[in-house]
């Protein structure tokens, strides 16, 4: 599948590029880095809270599961997923759910060589930009935490970054078989503009990045999807990150011998940050899951017969 026309400057080499160093800059820190104050299966996105007493790592087999669920993974043969971090969603897919087929997309060498070290049954990864990736059969199931923040850019328009998305969920649509689910979360916009951003964020954190609205989504899938749900995770977000900087602090030493006392500094700042942005409302976090509309579906088959 090829980018519209209307399109053709938003899908370069020098943005893909340019994405690939934004992801390589905040993920290749340092796996031992990130270690110290993830929980231990190193699943780096806002975790769901069902209970008040939920751990950490309580709350992030939740959202793990959440987003299993959505996709109907106990019955499917072949599943995606877009923005596999450190591939704690992979090891579930292959040692909870047994799937024959599982593929993760990531743009960072040091989690993929992660993956590949611990050698999960059925999982292929690949360091590979969704733009770039072209499979050879159709999935159950495809699920992106986390990485629609990256595809569009701070110089990108409405419009333009619309584009972006539509192009992302057309290409999923067809990667789907008749029957699949896309189960999608993502940091968005709130109560605040893109010229209201941290730019200490911008430039330090998340380099080339720009957060979508939840318009701009819904506007995306017109016609390409049916939302089947949508569930907001604001709240739980400020938490995970609370989790996350008050663990950083417990091992402020152990962080600072392995990246630097800037860098220790850089991420506690940017914890405290995320939280106070989600706990006012300034960003969101949103969990779609995403049904194929029917129309397109059977048009599509019909063509092909």
């Amino acid at each position: 599948m090829t980018a519209p026309a209307d399109g053709a400057n938003l899908f370069t080499a020098d943005r893909t590029a340019v994405a690939a160093a934004g992801i390589r800059h905040h993920y290749d820190i340092g796996t031992d880095f990130y270690r110290l104050w993830l929980d231990p299966s190193l699943t780096y996105s806002c975790a769901l809270r069902e209970t008040p007493g939920d751990t950490l790592e309580i709350a992030q087999h939740n959202k793990l599961r959440f987003h299993l669920d959505a996709i109907r993974a106990e019955c499917a043969g072949a599943v995606l997923d877009i923005g596999c971090g450190w591939g704690s969603m992979l090891r579930e897919l292959s040692e909870t759910h047994r799937v024959e087929r599982s593929v993760g997309l990531t743009l960072s060498p040091a989690q993929a060589e992660f993956i590949r070290a611990a050698a999960y049954s059925g999982v292929e990864v690949r360091t590979e930009n969704w733009l770039h990736y072209t499979p050879d059969t159709r999935f159950d199931g495809i699920i992106s935490i986390g990485a629609f923040e990256h595809f569009a850019q701070q110089s990108d328009t409405s419009a333009e970054k619309i584009r972006v998305y539509r192009e992302f969920l057309d290409r999923c649509r067809g990667w789907l078989t008749g029957h699949g689910t896309l189960s999608l979360q993502t940091i968005v916009y709130g109560n605040m503009s893109r010229q209201q951003a941290n730019s200490f964020m911008q430039r330090e954190i998340f380099p080339d990045s720009e957060l979508p609205t939840l318009a701009e989504i819904i506007t995306a899938a017109e016609g390409i999807f049916e939302v089947r749900s949508i569930s907001g995770g604001r709240l739980d977000y400020a938490w995970t990150c609370e989790q996350w900087a008050r663990r950083l602090r417990a091992h402020r030493a152990e962080a600072t011998a392995l990246v630097g006392a800037d860098t220790v500094e850089r991420y506690q700042r940017y914890l405290k940050l995320s939280a106070m942005g989600f706990r006012m409302g300034k960003i969101g976090l949103f969990r779609l899951v995403l049904q194929p509309c029917t129309s397109r579906y059977f048009d599509r088959e019909d063509r092909a017969a």
